[in-house]
C-alpha cells in the first residue's frame, strides 16, 4: 500500500494506519530530511524482518528516529555533555548521535560495537509528527539494497522492494521526490570525547563552530 504523505492532513490520516502496521512487526518506507528510509517498530522480530527485507547482515545495527530529546530519554538513552551540546545545537536535523543507555527498553540488536544506539531527532515535520503519534521511536535505514544508491522517491523505492509492497509487508509513505541531500552526520558520544564516524549533511567545521570543545 502507498499512502500520500505531503500535507498535515495526510500525516494525521496515516498515523493510525502506520501504528497498526508496525504493531504487526511489518515494515515502513518513508521520506526523511535526507533520503528515503526503511523502518519498523523497535522490537527484535521487527528488526529481524527489516534486515531480511534489505538483505543486510542481522548484526549490523539500525538507527532510531525520535520526535524529541525527551522521547530518547524516556526510552533510557543517556546524553553526555557533548551529546547534550550537539543535540541543543542541531536537533531536529541531520545529526545522528550514538548514545549509551536503553538497556531493558530497546533491543540489543540496535546496539553497535561501541555499546551505543544511534539516534536522530528528524527535522522532517511529517515524520516527526508520525513518530510523536506512534509514541515510540521508529527504526531507520536508507531505502536501498546494500551497496546501491538510496531511493530518491517512491517509484524507485517500490521498484527495489516490489515484492514486499505487493505482499503487504511494506507500507510506503509518499512524500514526493527528495533532493540530492547527503546522509546525516554521525557522531559517537558513548565516551567523554566524541568521535566523528561519518561526515554527512553537517560538516565537522559546522559542528565545531556551534559547540566548540564539545564537537568531535
Amino acid at each position: 500500500m502507498i499512502l500520500p504523505f505531503r500535507t498535515p492532513a495526510d500525516v494525521e490520516t496515516a498515523i493510525p494506519l502506520v501504528r497498526t502496521h508496525l504493531a504487526a512487526e511489518l515494515q515502513l518506507g518513508y521520506p526523511t530530511e535526507t533520503v528515503y528510509g526503511l523502518g519498523s517498530a523497535p522490537t527484535v522480530e521487527a528488526l529481524r524482518r527489516l534486515a531480511a527485507l534489505k538483505g543486510r547482515p542481522p548484526r549490523k545495527p539500525f538507527l532510531l528516529l525520535v520526535a524529541s530529546r525527551a522521547m530518547a530519554e524516556h526510552w533510557g538513552l543517556a546524553f553526555s555533555p557533548a551529546a547534550s551540546a550537539l543535540a541543543e545545537a542541531f536537533w531536529p536535523g541531520p545529526l545522528t548521535l550514538v548514545l549509551r543507555g536503553g538497556e531493558g527498553r530497546l533491543p540489543d540488536q540496535l546496539r553497535g560495537s561501541e555499546g551505543g544506539i544511534a539516534v536522530r531527532y528528524t527535522s522532517h515535520r511529517g515524520i516527526a509528527r508520525l513518530v510523536e503519534g506512534l509514541a515510540h521511536p521508529l527504526t531507520s535505514t536508507s531505502a536501498n539494497i546494500p551497496g546501491g544508491a538510496p531511493a530518491p522517491g517512491v517509484e524507485s523505492l517500490v521498484r527495489l522492494f516490489q515484492g514486499a509492497v505487493d505482499g503487504g509487508a511494506l507500507l510506503v509513505l509518499d512524500g514526493g521526490v527528495l533532493g540530492n541531500v547527503p546522509p546525516s552526520t554521525l557522531v559517537d558520544c558513548t565516551e567523554a570525547v566524541p568521535k566523528l564516524i561519518r561526515e554527512g549533511a553537517l560538516p565537522r567545521e559546522e559542528l565545531r563552530r556551534a559547540v566548540g570543545r564539545f564537537a568531535p
